[in-house]
């Protein structure tokens, strides 16, 4: 038995928190499933905190290694004279981390906690059947030793493929052979050099979360976050693989059992670029009795990968075949809420799968493009249109706009993050271009110059006094509006664009206009981090 546990001890995950069961709970009486966080002995404490710290280093050197390998250029110490003892000091290093980490799996060895906890892990993954995965769930512990709950090949999805899924691509200019055969030659530099930079800062940039030494120092954080999920909410940690191998760590609560209506709803939360399910936008439909469905961009805490839109849109795939096939609810039972960037996820599964219930947009843009130009000098426009377009397309716009669905945009009125000349020009804010094209798109004849005047006037205000003050100088008949429509769709039953109001006078296609605007787009009077409190979570509205 010594000899089975020492190796596994030795090459275990780290152990963070133990859950109390459920069956606990109903046996002691309490409420809840407080757990308590694992306690290491001494050996075990002290030789975790300095692989810890060598852990941390490492990660340091890899981000400064460019400049550090200038300085030692610079310095002369990049030469046969000087790597040959460098690799020796190295080499020592690495013997005395070894080292480290043998007596740290002697410390787990003498542990009792982490010795159960192992024979429960080895034990789910020679037989992983409901009761022992219902054990392993009492364990908060590093997720690469998770054992797979659901993967893409589980199912028949025509979506999906070893290749991935598909995206929505910006249209290519038609052009000549010749000329597509010179153009690809004189852009090449541009082809490099956009490949360098978005796959070493540019990414990073676009989605801090995924860095490792944020995650380091979120790491508490993300732990206590994840234990109120499991221990309050009787939440349910589960991998996913998608298509592309990734795997991807999700947090499911199940308000079914409780009763409620809003329970039978599932909102899949899409979080922001720094944004992990464990402290994220996930509260706010909770706070509702939503059942809800949360999971981690790839490359954030549990999840594998990197954040590219492909892989992006790869586990958005998985997560909805997973609440489909293995939770059991229905396309038309799931509404999709997004913070941020993870409008590009939500509006791409509402553009593939559109048979879903409605789509929450919280402080979303419609391009990424014009964010990345004002933040950048203005003699990298054409590299910064190529890269972007190339490798970092997130048009949610035009994805959006394939969906034909009620949809609820909510917009920040001090956003200081989706605007291109700062929080005090509300008219910069890239939510209001995205309100537009989907009304545009979906009511062309409403939409006219007149209309996009009226709407462009009333999303100008500066405070509900004022907006409520546009929307009652146009005089806005909300029955007169609903009767319209409802005629409209009546009468055809078409799917969007919309020809209703090319028969209609200019006044009335600039309160139709108006009135679309109003039940499309939401104001919060705050900043772009806030959290979204459940009273601004609104069922997007349905005609």
């Amino acid at each position: 038995m010594a000899g089975w546990m020492f190796p596994r001890c030795l090459f275990g995950p780290r152990l963070n928190r133990i859950h109390r069961s459920p069956e606990q709970s109903r046996t002691d009486g309490r409420t809840g499933r407080r757990g308590w966080n694992y306690q290491a002995k001494s050996l075990e404490r002290h030789t975790d905190s300095i692989i810890g710290w060598a852990s941390t280093l490492w990660s340091i050197s890899y981000y400064s290694s460019p400049l550090l390998l200038c300085y030692l250029y610079r310095k002369g110490y990049i030469c046969s004279s000087k790597l040959v003892p460098c690799g020796q000091y190295v080499g020592t290093v690495l013997v005395c981390l070894l080292g480290v980490a043998c007596l740290r799996g002697w410390g787990r060895w003498k542990n009792s906690e982490y010795l159960q906890f192992l024979s429960i892990l080895e034990e789910n993954r020679n037989n992983n059947i409901p009761t022992n995965k219902k054990k392993l769930r009492c364990y908060d512990f590093d997720f690469s030793h998770w054992p797979t709950d659901f993967s893409w090949t589980e199912v028949s999805n025509p979506k999906s493929s070893k290749a991935g899924v598909s995206l929505l691509k910006p249209e290519p200019r038609t052009r000549g052979t010749a000329d597509t055969i010179l153009s690809f030659v004189r852009t090449m530099p541009c082809h490099i050099i956009g490949f360098l930079i978005t796959h070493s800062f540019g990414r990073r940039m676009l989605y801090p979360g995924s860095v490792g030494l944020l995650q380091k120092a979120m790491r508490h954080m993300l732990q206590q976050g994840q234990a109120r999920l499991i221990e309050e909410f009787d939440g349910q940690r589960n991998k996913l693989v998608a298509c592309d191998g990734n795997e991807i760590d999700t947090m499911f609560v199940d308000r079914r059992r409780d009763g409620g209506e809003n329970g039978q709803t599932l909102v899949i939360c899409c979080e922001g670029n720094a944004g992990f399910y464990e402290v994220g936008c996930m509260n706010t439909p909770l706070e509702g009795g939503y059942s809800v469905l949360g999971w981690n961009h790839p490359g954030f805490a549990g999840s594998t990968g990197v954040p590219f839109p492909q892989n992006e849109a790869n586990a958005m795939d998985v997560v909805i075949q997973f609440a489909v096939h293995k939770l059991g609810f229905q396309l038309g039972d799931i509404t999709v809420y997004a913070w941020s960037i993870g409008g590009f996820t939500a509006c791409w599964a509402a553009m593939s799968y559109p048979e879903i219930r409605s789509l929450v947009l919280d402080a979303s843009f419609d391009d990424l493009l014009p964010l990345a130009l004002k933040v950048m000098p203005d003699s990298w426009r054409p590299l910064v249109q190529h890269t972007v377009r190339q490798y970092m397309n997130l048009n949610n716009a035009d994805q959006l706009c394939k969906y034909q669905g009620p949809v609820l945009l909510i917009r920040r009125t001090k956003d200081e993050i989706i605007t291109t000349t700062g929080p005090e020009d509300i008219m910069s804010n890239r939510g209001n271009d995205l309100l537009l094209k989907l009304l545009q798109f979906r009511y062309p004849k409403v939409m006219t110059d007149d209309g996009i005047r009226a709407v462009r006037e009333w999303l100008g205000a500066s405070s509900p006094i004022e907006e409520a003050y546009v929307y009652s100088s146009y005089e806005v008949d909300d029955d007169w509006c609903v009767s319209v429509l409802q005629s409209y769709q009546t009468d055809r039953d078409v799917h969007y664009p919309w020809s209703v109001g090319e028969d209609m006078t200019l006044e009335g296609r600039r309160q139709l206009a108006l009135f679309l605007a109003r039940k499309h787009m939401r104001n919060f009077d705050t900043t772009h981090c806030t959290p979204l409190p459940f009273s601004e979570f609104h069922t997007p509205w349905r005609l």
